[in-house]
């Protein structure tokens, strides 16, 4: 989640050099850093929920999964992000300290404060990583997630799932029930 901007311009060097040295984490877009703010239960519930069942279902393949510490940059000068979860099957990946650069799977949870920015700024960003084959949002304060697939053609389609749903990520051959992100969540009442 994006907080308060520092109005400082910083390199995109500078800045992955800066951060290593912070406590807390932040994203970095257009020369300025943002500081991620913390999500509630139900959103890390749900992110390490999928997480977890992503790295079982990848153990032996050549795809890593990775959490919310996981930067990707969209490009060597960014824009950097930290999604909940994202998976690369890259082998340029593999050897990577600061960030992943290659993609095909990212995951947001989404919260009130950030699915505006989530479904259109940070996605029209991620559209540039070239290996990305799904974006996928999901709803912390009710049943439902969307898929956003790259077709054949190069556009994104959308496939959305509800409850009782089996969702489909085709980047990594995984089928899934949607009740599984939801284990032990609490929505808000």
């Amino acid at each position: 989640m994006v907080a308060s901007p520092d109005k400082n311009y910083m390199s995109p060097q500078k800045y992955l050099e800066w951060e290593e040295r912070q406590e807390i984490k932040y994203e970095y877009i257009d020369g300025e850093v943002f500081a991620m703010t913390g999500g509630t239960l139900p959103h890390t519930t749900i992110a390490l929920n999928l997480a977890s069942a992503l790295k079982i279902h990848l153990r032996g393949s050549e795809c890593l999964p990775f959490m919310a510490d996981a930067k990707v940059g969209v490009s060597e000068k960014g824009p950097f992000h930290y999604p909940d979860v994202v998976v690369s099957c890259d082998e340029r990946d593999k050897q990577a300290i600061q960030f992943l650069q290659y993609p095909c799977l990212i995951v947001e949870v989404l919260s009130p404060s950030t699915e505006a920015y989530d479904r259109g700024t940070k996605f029209t960003r991620y559209r540039r990583i070239q290996t990305l084959q799904e974006y996928v949002l999901i709803d912390a304060e009710k049943i439902g997630l969307d898929c956003f697939r790259l077709n054949d053609r190069g556009l994104w389609e959308l496939h959305p799932y509800e409850a009782e749903d089996e969702v489909y990520l085709t980047s990594v051959n995984f089928r899934f029930p949607i009740s599984l992100v939801y284990e032990n969540v609490q929505f808000p009442i």
